[in-house]
């Protein structure tokens, strides 16, 4: 029988890493996220599985860090808020140009700026859009449970290797701090030197005998080089796209409008669902579970039939502008977020549903 803890979405991120054995994680607190680095620094797991756990001095440290021993082949990760991740931008940059594999946590906060310590979803457009410099994505998963903070990182490391692309796991603050129960699956042991061979024959490790000695960089002096290099960045990202698209959706099957959710606020748009639901009005819920691939063909299918369609986020609104883009005018689509670590209640997005549908 699978162990089953109570633990907030923070300690699953950290126990996850432990059990899924990862090589190395580089951070630097900052709330609220700073129950990752704790909880590592409290299992000791260097003592049990050889894990190395590493304050750096900054963020920009941690994420070179982890760029080296993603050069290495190794499972390396880190976690920050939403100004640490911006801080780590040019560094992100670097592994998505030197093509190598990560994954990075974050749980935002509210901004711009150092903002306030309060759930947000405002670092949409930092995750999805790029952030650093430069034409590449990150793959973009974002957990909605506790649960999903363990499973995301056993996934995220997949992702990284199958694409050789860095991973985040965006994961709002309440995601982060609120505790429910976490199903434990067995635990992976960390690979050794000739698996890590095995899986990433690209990986610089010194100049093994009859093997050619690897060179890691994202530097290119030449034009036609660089645009030859983005243009395979390009069809890597369209096989994501093709490929690894994950959504859910809630009573979408009769649904005659729609919201669109992810992380905590799709939670809130389930109940409000319900309450519409219980008063005789056909609503439904699509969460996108991968931000970047986006699930642009299910919200087209869905833009296709419904009345409408309505984006609810913790932010002056940034995914709605790829809701729209999938909708592409079939019908109508909203808005509704809150700012500053207010969180709306499920009576108040039916409240503000009804208010853009005309309904009583």
């Amino acid at each position: 029988m699978a162990e089953k803890i109570l633990m907030k979405g923070n300690e699953a991120i950290a126990i996850s890493a432990i059990r899924n054995g990862v090589d190395g994680y580089f951070g630097y607190p900052i709330t609220p996220q700073s129950e990752v680095m704790e909880t590592l620094m409290k299992e000791k797991p260097w003592e049990t599985t050889g894990m190395t756990v590493l304050q750096a001095e900054s963020e920009l440290s941690s994420i070179n860090m982890v760029y080296g021993g993603a050069s290495c082949g190794k499972k390396v990760m880190t976690s920050s808020s939403s100004p640490g991740i911006s801080l780590m931008c040019e560094g992100i940059s670097y592994i998505a140009g030197a093509e190598l594999p990560c994954v990075i946590v974050d749980v935002m906060r509210g901004g711009p700026g150092l903002g306030t310590i309060q759930p947000s979803q405002s670092d949409y457009f930092q995750a999805v859009k790029g952030g650093g410099h430069g034409d590449y994505h990150c793959i973009v998963l974002a957990p909605a449970y506790a649960q999903d903070m363990y499973d995301f990182v056993d996934w995220g490391f997949e992702l990284a290797f199958k694409y050789r692309n860095p991973v985040m796991i965006l994961a709002d603050g309440i995601i982060g701090q609120l505790m429910e129960k976490v199903e434990l699956h067995p635990a992976k042991p960390r690979r050794t030197a000739e698996e890590i061979l095995e899986a990433a024959p690209w990986a610089t490790t010194g100049k093994p005998a009859g093997r050619a000695r690897n060179i890691i960089t994202s530097l290119s002096l030449d034009a036609n080089t660089q645009e030859d290099f983005n243009r395979k960045l390009l069809a890597k990202y369209d096989a994501i796209r093709e490929s690894e698209v994950k959504y859910s959706e809630y009573l979408t099957d009769d649904a005659e409008y729609v919201f669109v959710a992810f992380g905590c606020s799709a939670r809130i748009c389930e109940a409000a669902t319900d309450i519409l639901r219980e008063e005789g009005i056909k609503a439904g819920l699509i969460r996108p579970i991968t931000l970047f691939p986006f699930p642009e063909k299910e919200i087209s299918r869905l833009a296709g039939r419904v009345k409408s369609m309505m984006s609810i986020e913790l932010s002056l609104g940034q995914m709605v502008e790829d809701v729209r883009l999938a909708a592409d005018g079939q019908c109508p689509v909203g808005f509704y977020g809150r700012q500053g670590g207010n969180i709306y209640t499920p009576e108040e997005i039916v409240s503000e549903f009804k208010k853009f549908n005309n309904l009583k």
